[in-house]
């Protein structure tokens, strides 16, 4: 009854604390018109209006029970933590729906954020995609490529929250199906720790360096982080800029109020840099990839591994290395602008319908019952916590992701991912800065030089 309990709070609360990642629902955030021009040319783009058009031109597909087969995008790879919900969730969806015939194909999650804007661009969508939620998402609903799932929503507002909906609400319509949603945590290999003299995660920001080099003098690496894969560096300096210069100010920034020119966030280069000077991270991260360095983790190689919570599933599931693991947020750097409770996250993982599908009614329900058993499944393997109300028994959810609810409970306030919280064009140019502070090519003043200068 306690992780019950637990759920519903959560599913009444978490999206007031997401809400600050993504700006003003009322349009997606940031300025995405500029990001609409990647995700389709604005010769072939429809306007919006044409994704509402469709529900009524394909409204009477909705009820037909005639064979049709669906073409479904997603990133639930071999290796992905949510492979086994997708795998379990279709199988039910084919038992329930005989008549659709659902193909779908699994792609890596950064070659897919390139697929699915050249495939929007092309016009050559699948009739159901993953997407993440705000301007990422956006860009592709100011384009007109999306289709509107109001009247779809209809039927499932009993089970889904309204609020869980708001990150891929735009103009007050509905254009996302949510799935699980995930935080940032500092995992620890306690191990490692407790060689090094500490019971547990270190509470403050000083206690963590002394931790980081009382594991260096044992011989182990604190850190690894994957290097070929840019969004994993995010996962690390992001939490830096949050536990620096605060969430509100963050938010600001990933949504285009403020400027990338603030002396917090090149101060939050600057420690990230010198973390890795220090040797606090594999120096040969930087040519991993992030499956090599979670196996590094989870083999020992390194104490911390700063990632999504999707990871609570594949660390349960090892028998050897859970008892091993415990969760955690990265501590606060300055407090007079930041505390604990301030989380990179909130829910982005989503599915989506085009708004070019000849069978567009019909894939958004469909899309509605998947999301729902996608998030269940995935949460009882730990992928997550839960957009849908959850349904039967949870008594086998895994204790990190019990951990992480409670995290999650107690947070003030969370910043969404920032390549999902800015418009495509911003966000390219952002990960490409990234990058160049990882390998070292510039320091915190370039980074906010730069992206003052290319972004705002």
């Amino acid at each position: 009854m306690e992780k019950k309990r637990l759920v519903s709070m959560l599913l009444a609360g978490v999206m007031t604390l997401s809400l600050v990642g993504c700006g003003d629902k009322t349009a997606p955030a940031g300025d995405s018109n500029a990001g609409a021009s990647e995700a389709a040319p604005a010769a072939d783009a429809a306007p919006a209006e044409s994704a509402d058009a469709s529900a009524d031109a394909g409204a009477a597909d909705a009820a037909s029970s005639d064979p049709i087969t669906l073409k479904m995008w997603c990133i639930a790879t071999e290796s992905d933590s949510n492979r086994h919900a997708y795998e379990a969730a279709i199988e039910d969806m084919k038992k329930a729906h005989p008549e659709v015939t659902l193909d779908w194909e699994a792609f890596e999650n950064e070659s897919y954020k390139t697929k699915i804007k050249a495939a929007v661009s092309a016009n050559e969508m699948p009739d159901i995609f993953f997407t993440w939620s705000c301007a990422f998402l956006g860009d592709f609903v100011n384009a007109g490529k999306v289709y509107c799932l109001d009247e779809a929503y209809e039927k499932y507002k009993g089970d889904l929250d309204e609020k869980m909906l708001a990150n891929t609400t735009y103009d007050g319509k509905h254009y996302g199906v949510p799935l699980t949603m995930n935080i940032v945590g500092l995992f620890a290999n306690m191990d490692i720790l407790k060689e090094a003299g500490y019971e547990e995660i270190p509470g403050t920001y000083e206690d963590f360096i002394k931790c980081c080099d009382a594991i260096k003098a044992k011989g182990k690496i604190p850190f690894g982080c994957a290097g070929k894969e840019t969004w994993c560096v995010t996962e690390y300096l992001e939490s830096i800029i949050e536990k620096t210069a605060g969430a509100p100010a963050l938010n600001d920034i990933f949504a285009g109020k403020a400027t990338w020119n603030n002396e917090d966030v090149a101060a939050s280069v600057d420690t990230f840099q010198k973390m890795i000077n220090d040797g606090y991270f594999d120096p040969s991260g930087i040519g991993l990839k992030n499956d090599d360095v979670k196996a590094n983790f989870m083999a020992g190689k390194y104490a911390f591994y700063m990632n999504g919570t999707w990871n609570c599933a594949d660390f349960a599931n090892n028998a050897e290395f859970f008892p091993k693991v415990k969760v955690g947020e990265f501590p606060v750097i300055n407090a007079d602008k930041s505390k604990l409770g301030q989380l990179i996250g909130g829910p982005s993982d989503t599915l989506a319908v085009a708004a070019s599908s000849p069978n567009a009614a019909r894939a958004a329900d469909y899309t509605f019952e998947l999301g729902k058993l996608i998030c269940n499944y995935g949460y009882l393997d730990g992928c997550g916590l839960p957009a849908w109300k959850v349904t039967g028994d949870t008594s086998s959810v895994n204790q990190l992701t019990q951990d992480v609810a409670k995290i999650v409970q107690n947070s003030d306030q969370m910043v969404l991912f920032g390549d999902t919280a800015m418009s495509a064009d911003s966000a390219n140019t952002y990960l490409s800065y990234v990058g160049q502070v990882y390998g070292g090519k510039i320091d915190g003043k370039k980074f906010i030089e730069n992206l003052a200068k290319d972004i705002q």
